[in-house]
């Protein structure tokens, strides 16, 4: 003779599991519906929606935090190249070369760029920021990943 208590706990034990697999989700943080944006954020970032470039704009307190350093865009040889300090250059994940310019206070923005070589620290564009454009060297990676939201 078989017992028939076993088989009248396995209904018991079926909703207990159900119960608990149901309850799971509920103990699991909420996922984020959009950016956090706080007040004290150091930047003011806009997409331009055609390019997926953004201007950046600081807060003084990102200008504190980040202490940008700045140099200007020199003319190369025969007016068709410029010569940019090699710290300004950014590589994307794809390979390609960036700098950020700073076309007025506060204000930063990525800009592609087109080595011809790199000598001495000095890089050789054929296209890029005109001679006279200030471009970020200290710091150009902390815009880049403002412009991205890697801190999220």
């Amino acid at each position: 003779m078989t017992s028939q208590k076993p088989q009248r706990r396995l209904p018991l034990a079926a909703a207990v599991c159900a119960a608990i697999i149901f309850a799971l989700p509920a103990c699991a943080q909420p996922a984020a519906v959009g950016p956090v944006v706080s007040l004290d954020d150091p930047a003011k970032v806009e997409k331009n929606a055609t390019t997926g470039i953004a201007r950046l704009t600081l807060t003084e307190r990102g200008l504190d935090r980040l202490d940008l350093k700045i140099e200007t865009v020199k003319p190369g040889a025969g007016g068709t190249e410029v010569l940019l300090p090699y710290a300004s250059l950014l590589y994307d994940s794809s390979g390609k070369t960036w700098v950020y310019t700073n076309p007025a206070a506060r204000v930063y923005q990525r800009q592609a760029v087109t080595v011809s070589k790199v000598e001495a620290g000095v890089v050789t564009a054929t296209d890029g920021p005109a001679a006279g454009t200030n471009v970020v060297t200290v710091g150009a990676a902390e815009l880049f990943g403002a412009e991205f939201d890697t801190a999220h």
